[in-house]
């Protein structure tokens, strides 16, 4: 019968809680305790009771004693900053801590963490930290303990086991918490580098047995246990005759020991104490950690993200490029424009109802009357079954401090992303192509010249999608002539590009500014807080983010916010007309005015305007702010290097899970209980393998070789992969109507395709226990190497696609035989 997956065992664990000694217990609920009075306002526990060196004084009288703060020494670790930090160092150190009072007793335990193990590293820390660095960064936190006992572990470790292999290195055991304190200080905001190094000398020093002479003596402890019959009226408290190895003693080992086929005067054999990697590797218990494991990081993965939205882990947003300047200029737009604005609108609003051909006509004169060089162009995409066919209009107003190599791009669709008539947005690009071109910043009375460097390209689209697409791959000439013109006016480099979307005629309340890309991308960080400096800073109009009009910066709101983004960016669908430019690397924003409120469309205008002002002074593309980000509201964001992690996670449990499931392949078959070998392997010898000079005993089962047939796992993985081309092609090539019949059958052939797959292939060959252990190790090393390449690109859609996959790690192929074989042969038909 096929092993199951190994799953957590309820008993165990309670067991376990429950036989924790005396001083873990007492520990974790002072944890406890600190952490709910965290909770109330009235008292500041951390300021109270972290370690901060400018806040440590001595007495120097009796009567200054009340007013001594060496207290800390001994609070600090026992208080957190919020309950994610006291449960995951608490999660650590009970392990730890329960071993080490296992083994010396809870009277030492308490004297040594409640005196030196917490004293010395502060005194470490403050002397650094105080005395030479001149800082004052606060530390708090059961990590202290953490590696204090992780230091005392290592020494204990390296002297038993002095080095561990990778490859042909020798690595010294003593070096891991040192590893571990890199990889947190790595992952973990905010962690104190500093601190732990200093616990983990104060471990090391423990270990290496120099502060023994700091532990109270062993018999006036006993003298103390006797007389206040500790051992009787404490429960779960471990007395000195107790301990670990007082209670069960060390087992008596042979100095000599003689085996057949062995001389006399050989090396010693330990089986224990020398294991080699081939027999570590044989080990049946090192297939049950990788399920846990992967499991660990996808919890982790989980909880990374939802602390993005902290004020530990997110930022305030700012400016890189110094040239922008948002906001430092004084905009003119307004007064007379409205009836300008007035007067565009109703032509506007006249041309409803009539084809793209007319409607473009009617643009051109107006840019032609405004004195601008006009262009139109005609474009018809077919998809889905349907046309998308219009004709865009766009005039272009040459700087004439500029040489035409640089532009600004303003854009108004004529229907919006909601097929909303956007009439107020076009009357107020019109109004400002007619406002740009007559801007001038006069010198004196005689002469003039404008402050424009780059030329302004003012474009209006019969719609916000294919209008913007076909109007910009015909710019960059990427376009196909058979759905697209090309366009017979150009100007230089598109800089940046804004969108004005306004589709109603009342006032508004607040700007929405739109920023998703086509597959996840962004613009640049750059852009979009010069955007909402000028809109909330200099105009003081509220700016909405993922449409999220009312946000309070709570907590909620924030998440709210950032999933929304995620959302968005994972589906990679067209958010706005400003989406089609940001894959040809130009940075696009959409200003969209909801509500209804007391904003009018000049203060709108002047948003634009003073963003056109901040992109005319750029120097150079944008590239000093960052193209990866999460926003938590419009004035706080998350980076690349923070959030990243968390999608990685879940894409390295899917590699962990495949890398167990290759050892797994290469183990030798574990026989029925009705074959005659079954009998056979319980006779099995051992044999002696030397490295070293050191022989130890190893299972001859376990120096078995299988060999992986790679072939059919391979092949039907990559074509499995191959075949996802398939409902690409159906879906790029069904009609709307059936698009919704098209999805339900292809789920239904992908539910039953496994199925018809197993039959077809029964037909010709059986396949092994190993090769449906290679099927499932190369499908999971496939999906975390795609997933781990993905997340740079477009983390949410990694991260949403990890979370749905996350299943697949455990299911499938049984983990693991009882023994630590592979299961016996399984019917491909039934797996599937």
């Amino acid at each position: 019968m096929a092993p199951t997956l190994p799953s957590l065992d309820v008993k165990r664990l309670r067991s376990y809680v429950f036989r924790l000694p005396l001083f873990t217990r007492v520990i974790l609920v002072f944890i406890a305790i600190f952490w709910i009075v965290e909770l109330q306002q009235v008292w500041n526990v951390i300021q109270w009771g972290a370690l901060i060196p400018k806040e440590i004084n001595l007495a120097t009288r009796v009567t200054d004693i009340r007013y001594t703060t060496v207290y800390r020494l001994n609070t600090y670790p026992l208080i957190h900053r919020g309950f994610l930090h006291a449960f995951f160092n608490t999660l650590a150190l009970i392990p730890l801590l329960e071993r080490f009072e296992s083994e010396h007793g809870t009277l030492l335990t308490a004297a040594m963490f409640g005196g030196p193990l917490s004293t010395l590293p502060g005194a470490a820390y403050l002397l650094v930290e105080r005395g030479i660095f001149r800082q004052n960064a606060a530390i708090l936190g059961a990590s202290i303990w953490v590696f204090v006992l992780l230091g005392v572990e290592g020494i204990k470790t390296f002297k038993s086991n002095p080095y561990f292999f990778i490859s042909t290195f020798r690595i010294p055991t003593w070096t891991t918490p040192l590893v571990i304190l890199l990889f947190a200080t790595a992952l973990i905001p905010g962690t104190s580098l500093l601190g732990h190094l200093c616990s983990v000398g104060v471990g090391y020093t423990y270990g290496l047995g120099y502060l023994k002479i700091l532990a109270p003596p062993e018999k006036a402890l006993r003298w103390i246990e006797g007389k206040l019959n500790l051992l009787g009226r404490l429960p779960h408290y471990v007395s000195i005759d107790q301990k670990t190895y007082g209670r069960y003693g060390v087992l008596p080992t042979t100095s000599n020991p003689s085996l057949s086929g062995t001389d006399e005067g050989s090396v010693p054999l330990t089986y224990m104490e020398a294991p080699t990697i081939l027999a570590l590797r044989r080990d049946p218990r090192l297939l049950k950690i990788p399920p846990y494991l992967s499991a660990l990081l996808i919890i982790i993965g989980v909880v990374w993200l939802f602390l993005l939205p902290l004020n530990e882990y997110s930022r305030r947003t700012y400016i890189s490029e110094n040239a922008l300047l948002p906001g430092q200029v004084h905009t003119y737009f307004g007064g007379s424009e409205q009836n300008v604005f007035n007067a565009y609108k109703h032509e506007v609003q006249s041309l409803t109802g009539k084809g793209h051909e007319d409607i473009a006509a009617k643009l051109s004169e107006i840019f032609r009357s405004i004195g601008l060089k006009t262009a139109t162009q005609k474009y018809g995409y077919h998809a889905a079954g349907k046309i998308h066919s219009g004709e865009n209009a766009y005039a272009v107003l040459q700087a004439p401090r500029g040489d035409a190599t640089e532009a600004i791009v303003l854009l108004a669709a004529w229907t919006n992303m909601d097929n909303e008539p956007n009439h107020s947005g076009v009357a107020l690009a019109l109004t400002l192509a007619r406002y740009f071109k007559r801007l001038w910043i006069f010198s004196d009375a005689a002469t003039g010249w404008s402050l424009w460097s780059k030329d302004i390209i003012v474009l209006i689209t019969s719609d916000s999608k294919a209008g913007p697409q076909a109007w910009v791959d015909a710019y960059h000439d990427e376009h196909s002539p058979l759905s697209a013109a090309s366009l017979p006016l150009k100007s230089g480099a598109l800089q940046g590009v804004v969108v004005v979307d306004k589709a109603f005629d009342h006032r508004f309340m607040s700007l929405h500014i739109v920023y998703d890309g086509i597959n996840g991308q962004l613009p640049n960080l750059d852009l979009l807080n010069s955007a909402v400096h000028i809109a909330s800073g200099q105009m003081g109009i509220r700016v909405a983010l993922q449409r999220m009009s009312k946000h309070n910066d709570s907590y909620r709101d924030r998440l709210q916010t950032m999933l929304r983004g995620m959302a968005s960016q994972g589906l990679g669908h067209t958010s706005g007309p400003h989406s089609s430019f940001i894959p040809y690397h130009v940075d696009a924003l959409t200003f969209q005015a909801v509500g209804d409120g007391w904003q009018d469309e000049m203060a709108l205008g002047r948003c634009v305007e003073s963003t056109f002002r901040s992109l005319n002074n750029l120097l150079e593309h944008f590239h000093q702010s960052f193209f990866f980000y999460l926003l938590m509201q419009s004035q706080r964001f998350v980076s690349i290097g923070t959030y990243l992690p968390s999608a990685m996670l879940v894409a390295v449990n899917f590699t962990i899970m495949a890398i167990a499931l290759w050892i797994l392949s290469g183990r030798p078959t574990k026989p029925s209980v009705e074959s005659p070998k079954a009998e056979k392997a319980e006779e099995q010898g051992v044999e002696f393998v030397e490295k070293d000079g050191v022989v130890a005993a190893v299972p001859t089962k376990d120096l078995a070789v299988v060999e992986r047939q790679l072939f059919l796992p391979i092949a039907l993985v990559v074509s499995s992969h191959f075949l996802g081309a398939l409902p690409l092609y159906v879906f790029n090539n069904t009609r709307s109507e059936a698009l919704s019949q098209t999805l339900v059958f292809c789920v239904l052939a992908n539910v039953h395709l496994p199925t018809f797959l197993a039959v077809l292939i029964s037909g010709y060959t059986t396949l092994s226990s190993h090769r449906l252990i290679l099927l499932q190790c190369f499908s999971l090393l496939l999906l975390g190497m795609f997933l781990a390449t993905l997340a740079t690109l477009n983390f949410s859609l990694a991260f949403l696609v990890g979370l749905l996959a996350a299943p697949l790690s455990f299911s499938g192929v049984p983990m693991l035989a009882e023994n630590g074989d592979a299961p016996a042969n399984i019917s491909f038909r039934r797996k599937l």
